[in-house]
């Protein structure tokens, strides 16, 4: 009886038995086997490295990666394996991740490309937006053929990119919380403005300026002083000079093209070579990260970007070039067009032919209110608060980003500040000035001063558009490597004299295809200081103090050529900004600034970087260059013709009918 009942209960524990290790055994197979992922990019160059990155969940043996008859052990951390120095001549490179068995537990294919492909959208973005004066649409286009590029240049690519022009590239360059920072900026601006515009404020400015400003020259030479002045970010350079003196140089009859052209040459000019501004912290941070490759070199980051500021000859040809144009008069090519009609016919943004077309800013065309005060200080106080508060936000956020109790150089604490968000917070207690002197006058009710920013804003929504797609355009540009093509196609075999004219062409190349004057400074600093110190090296003038203005030059050729490059891009941010606050349209400002960029360019290559680099002392080259630029304007440049002088006394008498207007009920 016992036996009977015994049996069943040891049959039954030793089938629970079974089951279990069966259990055990099969969990622990499916443990031993990872979960093995491969990531790769969308495209790769010919010759261009590319990355490969493996995820690897739970437990793995050794792996290696795979490419044609090469392979690579991988090493993990944290689950993941990068590979970054790929490269695949074939028209398809087919990776694979194997085990310690040989067994494939991962694949994938990146197919390859011609380099020069790489090129394309930029340059179809340029050719249409210069030849069709749509630079819309020629953006649109140019991250259109991006797009099918990645895809493989297949019919279902261009259905998937055309998909993807808003929703990921538009979409991923309007998510970037420092593009937002700019757009929110601008917007703000914008509806300071609109403000400013209607209270009196800018035709109190125009009144006042006017009794200093005696004629064209004068009112060109102060638009450039006030483009020096506000130096510390290009960005409020462009916003605040070109919104400041449109009105004034629209009485006095010089056109928008040349406004935009003294706004755009300093903005970047000046910010890129000034101790204390916005650019600082990127570059010298780029520097110091370049430095730290090099063995043996003693000197700070920062004292070599002082060092190169020698030798940016581009920039400071560039600011005295300015001079120089309105100083003299005197002007060629498409500008002295512009500057003709416009004396001809003065500026008219109703029926101003250049306006027909597609502009970078639909001006909000903003009159005072009739019966408002022309009073300057309603401009002038709101536009001081932004200054002051961006310049003391960029301090104290520089200030708080180094060690506290450090004995700190204001050049340091401004190089680290965060000039996004003081920007922001300036712009907002600029509008909020501009609000409360509104109402405490009593010149607009809530209501309508609200109106009026909300037209000061619309009147950037063209202008936003335009600067996020061209966030999108150099986003693709990214995707399929044009920057890391171009540097490796041009980059090698290289004399050391010549180094800094192949840096600085190399470099205002890039930016004028990618339109990101910071974008190729990130991109080329880390490659060109350890290039031009191996150079150097192996032609044994490391040791020489005599050879490092080569050095030094190579590194201002960088920051000089993104300067250059931006000058001649309609793809580029400031030369974006500089035609909206202008309120010029965008093709015609770079048709009429492209001359003077390459005239100006050309000089400081062939008269200063090159000779300069074979020993020439750059105190020499900078007047030599300075004559040579000046006697080409004088053979060049010629005084546009004014049929309708506009004396000082009939401005002076403009802004007294026009405050008269403004203060007279009956109007």
């Amino acid at each position: 009886m016992s036996t009977a009942h015994t049996t069943p209960v040891s049959f039954k524990r030793w089938l629970l038995m079974i089951c279990s290790l069966f259990w055990l055994s099969l969990s622990a197979t499916v443990q031993a086997a990872p979960e093995v992922e491969l990531e790769l990019p969308r495209i790769a160059l010919n010759g261009i490295a590319f990355s490969a990155e493996v995820k690897a969940e739970g437990e793995t043996g050794p792996l290696t990666l795979q490419l044609a008859d090469q392979s690579w052990p991988l090493e993990f951390e944290d689950g993941s394996a990068t590979l970054d120095e790929l490269t695949s001549s074939a028209n398809l490179a087919q990776l694979k991740v194997l085990d310690s068995n040989g067994s494939v537990v991962a694949s994938g294919e990146v197919p390859v490309y011609a380099g020069w492909l790489s090129l394309v959208p930029a340059m179809t973005a340029i050719i249409i937006a210069l030849v069709f004066r749509q630079v819309i649409m020629a953006l649109f286009t140019g991250i259109l053929i991006g797009g099918w590029l990645s895809y493989g240049m297949t019919l279902p690519g261009m259905g998937n990119s055309l998909l993807e022009v808003v929703n990921v590239h538009v979409l991923n360059a309007s998510s970037d919380s420092e593009h937002m920072s700019i757009v929110l900026f601008c917007l703000l601006i914008g509806g300071m403005v609109g403000i400013i515009s209607r209270n009196g404020g800018t035709l109190g400015i125009a009144s006042k300026v006017t009794k200093f400003i005696h004629n064209r020259r004068q009112a060109q030479v102060t638009t450039g002083l006030l483009g020096v002045s506000i130096f510390f970010d290009d960005y409020a350079n462009a916003l605040i000079v070109g919104n400041t003196m449109r009105n004034i140089t629209d009485k006095l009859r010089i056109s928008r093209e040349k406004l935009a052209y003294i706004v755009d040459c300093t903005a970047a000019p000046v910010s890129s070579i000034m101790l204390v501004t916005t650019w600082i912290g990127f570059q010298v941070g780029l520097i110091d990260e370049a430095l730290g490759q090099l063995e043996g070199f003693t000197e700070s980051a920062y004292t070599v970007f002082v060092s190169s500021i020698a030798y940016s000859f581009y920039p400071i040809l560039a600011l005295a070039f300015v001079f120089m144009i309105a100083w003299t008069g005197r002007d060629f090519g498409p500008m002295l067009t512009a500057e003709t009609r416009a004396r001809k016919e003065g500026i008219n943004s109703n029926n101003d032919p250049l306006t027909d077309h597609e502009a970078i800013a639909e001006e909000a065309n903003i009159q005072a209110k009739p019966g408002a005060p022309a009073r300057a200080f309603n401009a002038v106080l709101p536009i001081l608060a932004l200054v002051i508060v961006t310049m003391t936000g960029i301090y104290q956020t520089g200030l708080a980003e180094l060690d506290p109790g450090g004995n700190h150089s204001l050049s340091d604490i401004f190089g680290n500040g965060d000039s996004f968000a003081s920007m922001m917070w300036g712009s907002v207690i600029g509008t909020l000035v501009a609000m409360i002197l509104t109402a405490i006058q009593r010149i607009m009710s809530m209501d309508e001063t609200v109106h009026y920013w909300f037209e000061g804003v619309k009147s950037m929504l063209l202008p936003i558009t335009i600067l996020v797609m061209a966030w999108s355009l150099s986003s693709v540009n990214e995707t399929l490597q044009t920057s890391d093509f171009l540097v490796a196609a041009l980059g090698d075999t290289l004399a050391p004299q010549m180094i800094p004219v192949i840096v600085f062409v190399l470099s205002a190349f890039t930016a004028f295809a990618t339109g990101s004057s910071w974008g190729v400074m990130g991109i080329m600093m880390p490659l060109v200081i350890p290039l031009t110190w191996a150079v150097m090296s192996a032609n044994g003038m490391t040791g020489d103090e005599a050879s490092m203005h080569i050095f030094y030059s190579a590194v201002a050729g960088v920051l000089a050529g993104a300067v250059w490059g931006d000058h001649c891009s309609p793809l580029a941010e400031t030369t974006l900004l500089a035609a909206m606050a202008s309120g010029c349209d965008l093709v015609q400002h770079v048709r009429t600034q492209l001359p003077y960029a390459v005239f100006v360019g050309t000089i400081a290559t062939l008269v200063g970087t090159l000779p300069v680099a074979y020993g020439l002392p750059w105190w020499i080259a900078f007047p030599v260059a300075a004559v040579l630029m000046m006697l080409g304007l004088r053979l060049l440049g010629k005084k546009s013709e004014d049929p309708v002088e506009n004396s000082v006394e009939e401005i002076k008498e403009q802004g007294n009918r026009s405050t008269e207007m403004s203060t007279d009920p009956s109007h």
